[in-house]
């Protein structure tokens, strides 16, 4: 039966899933676990592959996977309002600085596993178990292929040299990638030099900051700008024949690869604190680390799985192979604020 349901996986199905009970050798749904609980599961993330795995995990365990989806932050205010009374068995988000507000909030319990502990890094989990990396990102160099690689940039530093002067497209620096990357930055670099940095960028915007990821790809396609910063799962998006003249016009540079590595950010789960099904989070937490359940989630948005020794099978895996910044993800979360001010300094707005 699990062989079944996780080839159903394959197509990032719901019908198909559902259908792989009705299929082959005279199986069906009896063959799932019988009834054995429920979890209440609080996610930010929305991807048709983690619906499938929690129907999966339904199916192998008997345990019922009941889900609220919203973004991160109305979560954690709902879950502060509940109190003691909160349904909610496990939070779901993306972001290490989400889940550094999620512990900042004293709504997450530590989880004593030693399934978790051996599967994911330490690095990319809570130096008290609070919460535990399930997928990561890189944020990465792109430029315009056709203008060429742009000579001396090697390192997210490297942005700020004034060669590169009007020739620089970026977002917002509100959105939760740049303050994350600012905050390992104030991790590697100290608070000055990361400040000094905000302003060199920004003394090299071609336009005021604007758009998404997507949009920004698409300009340096176009030529309106030359470089950008992007998270590895947008550029992936565009490896489709719809839109791969736009991938084709990209050349990717993954920085500090000689030196401290590059950035990763991740998404993420921690079991909350007043969990009434607190066993049952903790085995969903420890199946979504599992090696079939990791691929599946990373898949699903063209990540990288968390897990050790698992390699990327996803539209990322062309990018290339990367060595990764081993900053602890819990680091970047706690200079989330001051990347904030060093951001307004700076007048990236």
């Amino acid at each position: 039966m699990k062989n079944l349901c996780l080839a159903a996986l394959a197509s990032v199905s719901l019908a198909a899933l559902a259908a792989c009970a009705d299929q082959g050798g005279g199986e069906s749904k009896a063959a799932c676990a019988a009834a054995a609980g429920e979890v209440n599961v609080y996610s930010s993330r929305h991807y048709d592959t983690d619906l499938a795995l929690y129907e999966e995990f339904t199916c192998e365990t008997g345990i019922k996977v009941n889900r609220i989806e919203a973004e991160a932050d109305a979560l954690l205010e709902r879950i502060s309002a509940e109190g003691e009374f909160s349904p909610a068995d496990l939070f779901i988000t993306v972001d290490a600085g989400r889940l550094w507000r999620a512990e900042e909030a004293g709504v997450l319990a530590p989880v004593d596993s030693p399934v978790l502990a051996e599967r994911i890094p330490a690095s990319l989990r809570d130096p008290q178990n609070r919460w535990f990396g399930l997928t990561t990102r890189a944020r990465i160099i792109i430029y315009n292929k056709a203008k060429g690689a742009p000579t001396g940039l090697e390192t997210y530093e490297d942005l700020a040299k004034p060669e590169f002067k009007g020739r620089i497209c970026m977002r917002s620096s509100s959105s939760i990638y740049n303050i994350a990357l600012l905050a390992s930055m104030i991790a590697h670099d100290g608070e000055a030099k990361a400040g000094e940095w905000a302003k060199g960028v920004v003394a090299n915007f071609k336009r005021a900051p604007q758009g998404n990821d997507m949009s920004n790809i698409e300009a340096v396609a176009a030529g309106e700008c030359d470089i950008s910063l992007v998270n590895t799962y947008y550029l992936a998006r565009f490896d489709t024949p719809e839109k791969r003249a736009v991938l084709d016009g990209i050349g990717v540079i993954f920085p500090n690869q000689a030196t401290t590595g590059t950035h990763v950010n991740l998404s993420g789960a921690g079991v909350v604190k007043t969990a009434p099904n607190r066993e049952n989070a903790v085995k969903f937490l420890e199946y979504l680390t599992s090696e079939s359940a990791q691929k599946y989630l990373a898949n699903g948005n063209n990540e990288y799985p968390a897990a050790k020794g698992l390699a990327p099978t996803s539209a990322v895996e062309a990018l290339g192979q990367f060595k990764a910044d081993p900053l602890p993800a819990a680091e970047i979360g706690r200079n989330q604020a001051r990347a904030v001010e060093l951001y307004n300094a700076a007048g990236w707005n």
